[in-house]
């Protein structure tokens, strides 16, 4: 390969790595702050997905991408609420609801979006980053999702927000120890409830990301299983949001490898390649999960039996 070519493969998966690893960055921190109160969202998946729809729907029909963003952080709030609310109710599961949540959110989601499938609504600004090259191709790979600098705000907000804030104190301790946290006279149930539902409204911004930037259309494949590879994404990146840009960013680099080798000519392998995001999530849950052993920073109450 060229010069020119090794700098578009490498701007491509970086660039990939941006838009990619967006819903990613989102859905894990959303998660993130739900495990820390000691909660479970297996149904991520139907938030992402049935926010993904409402961003599409809000920005098609008020005009505005940004109106768009906030019906999707909206849905996921709602849908996540729900999910909090089952979840405080005795003797029910948080991973079974998940999984009814889950299907409930993809559900709504292709029969209230079937009548946005062929049209167009107006996308989210990008912010470019590749000016520097005279390469159409490196130019077009870095132009970054508006959305993006929010995500790392938030991430930034949530790491200092757990250690050094009383709301993120609650929020962890209810996720260590419901026992000591109901002695201090604090609800757990209405903490895993603002937590999980507050997740929701996060992963709701990675569900708009997907429709009001890349690949910035509404289909019923639009997810591809992100929601649910999150949960692994959290356990890797030890329930740290600043870790969760970095897990975020390998797992979007990996989903860009195919992509960025075919923009330079490189056909052989595409589908392959596609495959990588979902073999890192195997190998997440294999090395971290063994019987018998608690994952480093893992909140106590996701370990107990309940």
């Amino acid at each position: 390969m060229s010069a020119d070519q090794w700098i578009a493969l490498v701007a491509g998966i970086v660039g990939g790595a941006l838009r990619v690893g967006a819903p990613f960055l989102f859905v894990s921190l959303g998660e993130c702050l739900t495990e820390k109160s000691g909660r479970i969202n297996l149904g991520l998946e139907g938030v992402l997905v049935l926010s993904a729809m409402a961003a599409f729907g809000g920005a098609w029909l008020s005009g505005s991408p940004w109106l768009g963003v906030l019906a999707g952080a909206v849905a996921g709030a709602l849908l996540a609420l729900l999910h909090g609310l089952l979840c405080s109710l005795k003797g029910v599961n948080d991973v079974a609801t998940g999984i009814a949540l889950m299907l409930l959110g993809t559900g709504l989601a292709f029969y209230l979006g079937k009548p946005l499938i062929q049209p167009q609504a107006p996308q989210l600004p990008a912010i470019p980053l590749g000016n520097w090259s005279d390469i159409g191709a490196v130019r077009a790979a870095l132009k970054l999702n508006a959305l993006v600098p929010i995500g790392l705000l938030i991430a930034v907000v949530l790491w200092w927000g757990f250690g050094r804030t009383r709301a993120g104190l609650l929020v962890r301790m209810a996720g260590d120890s419901a026992d000591a946290t109901r002695a201090l006279g604090y609800s757990v149930a209405g903490l895993r409830i603002a937590a999980t539902t507050a997740g929701g409204a996060i992963a709701g911004l990675g569900g708009a990301s997907l429709t009001l930037f890349y690949p910035g259309s509404w289909n019923e494949g639009i997810s591809s299983g992100q929601g649910l590879i999150a949960v692994a994404l959290v356990i890797f990146a030890r329930w740290n949001p600043l870790r969760c840009i970095w897990a975020a960013l390998l797992f979007g680099g990996a989903g860009a490898v195919g992509p960025a080798l075919q923009s330079i000519g490189i056909g052989w392998g595409y589908h392959l390649f596609n495959t990588v995001p979902y073999v890192l999530t195997l190998l997440i849950l294999v090395i971290t999960c063994r019987p018998g052993k608690v994952a480093t920073g893992s909140p106590g109450e996701l370990s107990s039996t309940r």
